[in-house]
This record gives structure tokens, C-alpha cells and sequence, in this order.
């Protein structure tokens, strides 16, 4: 078996990529498919960081013309990437994995505070750390927050699990001809129009030569074999 990639990566999931057929809440069959994933990942040795958007519970982007400003609407947000950190961390853990979560929008009785020194001393311990509420703050998206979370942690990459395999010019479910990058930088990327992450996200990745794979989420050890470096993704690096 192929030893894996590397040593200490930040997974970016989206709340959409638990919400299964339905589109909204929680298909508990995809969180346990996800969890096995990620504690299989943790047996190879792999210091894990997770970062999971909120979109299906809540996107505060959506309410900012009902009356919600959009700093508020962010927050709420934020809130709803602790619900589903906290539904994973219960998961990884029922699948044999030390887990724990991280919050930047402090909440004592609900989890621990982020801070960058608990959060590396967890992942030496070999807890896998989920990191959530964003990067505390309205206006950056989960995307920025897994980039900056990975600098900040060491990390070697960031997962970018999406419902497809890789990267494309057009999105593949419309257009058959759409063509499939195998590797791109951060700049041809944004050049390129090509809707993977924010700019923030990208101009970040840049500057701490981060590299990012795109990859699908939905393949079962999708995870394990990205790390193993058998899996099919797209590589946005350089």
C-alpha cells in the first residue's frame, strides 16, 4: 500500500456535502461514510484538521435581503458549522478516532475555544481537530478558514472534497465537454474564472505555497486514497 502524501492536511467539506439527496440537514449514512473515512485516514498517521461549511443548515449570504444584516447572517451561519462539527466529531469518534472541536466564535459550554497552540498540541496528541465557526469573523467564507487554518497549523495541504473529480472548465453534470484539469496554479485559476474557492482563499494559498486538491467527495475512501495519492483529483499548486 502506497505510504501517504502527506504528514498533516486541513479537509475542507461542505454542510451540502452532509445533507445527502434531500439538500438540507444531516443523511447520517454520508456522516458515517465520511467519519470511517477520516479515521481511516488517522491510522495511517496522518494529522488530520477538518473544516466543514454550514450551507446545509444555514448561508448567512442568503438573508442579507430579509431584513438581516450581513454581518449578522454570517454569524448565524458560523453556528451552524459548530451543529455539524459537532455531529462529525461524534461520528469519527463511534469509528475508532480521538476527535475534538474548535470553535473561533467562543462558546465555553459548547466547545473549546480555537487557539493555534490547543489546536496544534490536539493534533500531536493525534486527535482529529475540527475547526469550526469560520475564522470567527463576517465576510471570509469556510474555504478562506481551511487555507488559513492550514498555514497556521503546519499543514502540507488543503482537501478540497467537492461532488466531482477534480477540477473542470464547465461544470461536467451540463456540459460533456467539459475539460478536466489535472493540475493548475492559483493564478490560472482565478484567471480562469474557475468557481473552486474564493479569491481570499486562492490569494492565500499563494502567498504560503499551499497547495489545494479537488477531489470528489463522493467515492467511498475518497479521503484515504487522495492522501495515498491514487485518487483522482485536481492539483492547484505552484
Amino acid at each position: 500500500m502506497a505510504q501517504p502524501v502527506y504528514e498533516r492536511v486541513v479537509v475542507k467539506l461542505s454542510g451540502e456535502a452532509l445533507a445527502g439527496p434531500a439538500g438540507f440537514g444531516v443523511d447520517q449514512a454520508i456522516v458515517e461514510a465520511i467519519a470511517a473515512d477520516i479515521a481511516a485516514c488517522r491510522r495511517l498517521g496522518v494529522a488530520i484538521a477538518l473544516v466543514v461549511g454550514g450551507g446545509n443548515i444555514f448561508r448567512g449570504v442568503e438573508v442579507s435581503n430579509r431584513g438581516v444584516s450581513r454581518p449578522t447572517g454570517d454569524t448565524m451561519g458560523m453556528l451552524a458549522t459548530v451543529m455539524n462539527s459537532l455531529v462529525l466529531e461524534a461520528a469519527i469518534e463511534r469509528h475508532g478516532a480521538a476527535a475534538a472541536t474548535l470553535s473561533a466564535v467562543p462558546m465555553p459550554t459548547v466547545c473549546d475555544h480555537f487557539s493555534r497552540r490547543r489546536a496544534i498540541e490536539l493534533l500531536n496528541e493525534g486527535r482529529v481537530v475540527l475547526l469550526a465557526g469560520g475564522t470567527g469573523n463576517p465576510y471570509f467564507t469556510t474555504d478562506t478558514t481551511a487555507v488559513l487554518r492550514a498555514a497556521e497549523l503546519d499543514c502540507k495541504a488543503v482537501l478540497k472534497a467537492t461532488n466531482v473529480d477534480g477540477v473542470y472548465d464547465a461544470d461536467p453534470k451540463r456540459d460533456k465537454s467539459a475539460r478536466r484539469y489535472d493540475r493548475l496554479s492559483p493564478g490560472e485559476a482565478l484567471e480562469r474564472n474557475l468557481k473552486i474557492m474564493d479569491s481570499t482563499a486562492f490569494a492565500l494559498a499563494r502567498e504560503n505555497a499551499m497547495p489545494i486538491i479537488v477531489f470528489s467527495i463522493r467515492e467511498p475512501g475518497a479521503i484515504e486514497a487522495v492522501l495515498r495519492g491514487q485518487g483522482r483529483a485536481t492539483i492547484v499548486a505552484g
